[in-house]
């Protein structure tokens, strides 16, 4: 039934998700919600909220939903994101939160009004913080030199003068704590040059945000800003004795803790200002929360950061369900007043046992996905890998694991050891959040391309030495960890200022194979693809952005297969790793969408081929049993407008390479 109900609503939607591009939508949202994994984070126990997804016949007001909740017992908490009026978010007053079986006589009676078409009771599933969380919790004190409030002018000239800025070595690294000497994000340049994040709100989807804290009740955006786990427009965090509700708050002062007033450290965008979505602090999570989180005010928000995800314990496969990805579609098409908003997602942290591209969150190509680095450029041990991820920021330093990212922490404190990919996303949204200020009028889209032709390799390795900067086949250079590579708020500043919006993106269904074939221990399975890259038609793509591979597939043990893909300009991206958790043998994956951004401005027309193979001491057996190839990307040259400040530049090298490929 459960399925029945997935396969229902993407037909239903298809004509439009075709009409715009969206196609993919329509995978994942099939592939989440049929369980593509069977880990999707309740284990084998079905969970049940209170929670009630009520569609209406017609398109009705929220007054006269009111009327219909209270008549059977719920409250009304709104339409849901982008569903034009016909579908709201009910709970029931006395359901407790969590229950392990359906509750069909509410469900029945609220079924039973006239106006109302469908109600499906929502089912509750887990989502963690991303970040290492010391056992006990560091709070620092401090005798603030100004008054609360109070700041010095900002002098863009010189350093900031809060008592936490010598710490945070990511914003200026002179060595600190065994650190590489200007390995951080060059922040400085930017500020250089007058952009500090005006105009600009980043919401921090999280367990809230202390914003009466004097170093961010200044930058703090009340309009743009609601509580989902509580449903009132305060998104304070919970209290607990142990502080486990510090990392919104954490978060939000990596984007915009004020400068110069002698608190705590200062924000990447010290002037941007940040709205809280308290979203995360609940038993179990729903599909209409995240939904309603991040379709909240797009309009005033410009970029949403998220430090959280499926657990990571390597053995969870899980992703956005329906009512989360239309709402992150609807963002990206027209939030922003069209321009499309910016969501940016924490990687993982599930260590070389997980793969992020089994996360459908980081793994979408709606959102930028960001992994860590630590301070001498070595990856942290808690990093996942995979082909998603678009680029990095920073984490805890290398010699002392409590040298951690310096930022506000709950109740007026600071802290010196916010860590985790949960750190870095926060710190990559701030960036972003220059970049708008520099040109308002980047898109969605025109925010990853700039990542890409910004960030840079730097001092960035594998400390075990797994894996290599490549080139891919226009020159631009990746890792299977680092993306490509640490963001350069600098250079990604000065670029936004000439930047012209790319040209429009196109998606192209390449070809699918779904004839099923076993893959044999010992021997690798090849499929091959070849493609035209839908030459001639409406859908024509010549130059990519991301690819993807839907792929269903079963195994004796999921977490002993590995995929790679290959594109026809020969760049090779490993889509599945091994995981050495993952001990599924009944599911395996159900049109999973793996992605890759390694072929960034590649040529797309030719031979893909998609290697499944077993890696394992054991004798394991398996099934490739279909693969679709999908294709995004634009029919026009990205680059041909721009000029390029220095020939040794990234943007030089592929626009080079587009050129003469048009010469041929």
């Amino acid at each position: 039934m459960f399925i029945a109900a997935a396969a229902w609503s993407c037909t239903a939607a298809s004509w439009r998700l075709l009409s715009t591009g969206l196609l993919a939508l329509c995978l994942l949202q099939l592939a989440a919600e049929t369980g593509a994994g069977s880990s999707s984070g309740l284990g084998n126990q079905a969970v049940f909220t209170s929670s009630f997804l009520v569609r209406f016949r017609r398109n009705v007001d929220n007054d006269f939903a009111h009327q219909v909740a209270d008549k059977y017992g719920f409250d009304n908490l709104g339409p849901l994101v982008g569903a034009d009026g016909h579908e709201y978010h009910f709970k029931h007053r006395t359901l407790p939160h969590a229950r392990s079986r359906r509750s069909l006589t509410h469900t029945r009676a609220i079924k039973s009004h006239p106006s109302v078409h469908t109600a499906v009771q929502q089912p509750g599933f887990k989502r963690v913080k991303r970040g290492l969380r010391p056992a006990v919790p560091a709070i620092h004190g401090m005798k603030f030199d100004l008054k609360q409030g109070e700041a010095s002018a900002n002098r863009i000239d010189e350093e900031p003068t809060d008592p936490y800025f010598p710490m945070q070595w990511y914003l200026k690294n002179t060595g600190q704590n065994g650190g590489k000497v200007r390995l951080d994000l060059n922040v400085q340049a930017a500020w250089a040059q007058g952009i500090t994040g005006k105009n600009v709100t980043t919401a921090i989807m999280d367990d809230g945000v202390d914003y009466m804290h004097p170093d961010l009740k200044f930058n703090y955006n009340a309009e743009a800003s609601y509580d989902f786990s509580s449903n009132d427009p305060f998104p304070y965090p919970r209290y607990t004795d142990d502080w486990f509700n510090s990392h919104g708050t954490r978060c939000a002062g990596e984007v915009a803790a004020a400068r110069d007033n002698g608190i705590c450290g200062v924000g990447v965008a010290y002037d941007s200002k940040i709205a809280g979505i308290r979203m995360l602090d609940q038993p179990y999570m729903t599909d209409l929360i995240e939904a309603n989180s991040m379709g909240h005010e797009p309009h005033k928000i410009h970029i949403y950061s998220a430090s959280w995800g499926p657990t990571d314990d390597g053995k969870t496969v899980d992703g956005p369900r329906n009512a989360t990805m239309r709402a992150i579609v609807q963002g990206v098409n027209e939030g922003r007043n069209g321009l499309g908003n910016i969501y940016v997602w924490a990687s993982g942290d599930g260590g070389e046992e997980d793969d992020c591209n089994c996360d459908g969150y980081a793994a979408s190509m709606w959102t930028i996905s960001i992994n860590s680095a630590i301070n001498d450029g070595q990856n942290a041990h808690y990093d996942e890998s995979c082909s998603s991820t678009l680029a990095s920021t920073f984490s805890n330093g290398a010699k002392d694991p409590n040298t951690g990212v310096a930022t506000t922490d709950l109740y007026g404190k600071c802290t010196t050891t916010h860590s985790g990919t949960s750190a870095a996303a926060p710190e990559a949204a701030g960036v972003f959040a220059l970049a708008l200020e520099a040109n308002p009028q980047l898109t969605w889209r025109d925010i990853q391309h700039l990542t890409v032709l910004t960030s840079k390799r730097n001092s960035l390795f594998d400390a075990k030495n797994r894996f290599h900067w490549t080139m891919n086949g226009v020159g631009l250079e990746f890792n299977h960890l680092f993306g490509f590579g640490v963001l350069d708020a600098g250079a990604m500043v000065t670029l936004s200022k000439q930047w012209h919006a790319v040209p429009p993106r196109y998606h192209c269904e390449a070809g699918a194979i779904t004839q099923s074939q076993a893959i044999i221990m010992g021997r690798s399975l090849f499929w091959d693809i070849k493609t035209d890259a839908c030459k001639g038609t409406d859908t024509e793509v010549n130059y990519l952005e991301h690819v993807q591979a839907v792929i269903s597939a079963n195994s004796s043990r999921r977490g002993d297969l590995e995929l790679f893909l290959t594109s026809p300009m020969g760049t090779k991206s490993m889509i599945l790793s091994r995981r050495a958790n993952d001990d599924d043998h009944r599911d395996g994956f159900t049109k999973w969408p793996f992605m890759t951004t390694h072929s960034w401005g590649e040529y797309p027309q030719g031979t893909w081929k998609l290697e499944a193979r077993f890696n394992s001491p054991q004798t394991r057996h398996g099934n490739l049993l279909e693969w679709s190839l999908v294709l995004h990307g634009t029919k026009e040259a990205p680059y041909r407008t721009l000029h390029p400040s220095s020939p040794h530049s990234k943007l030089a090298i592929v626009k080079k390479a587009h050129e003469d490929k048009k010469m041929k």
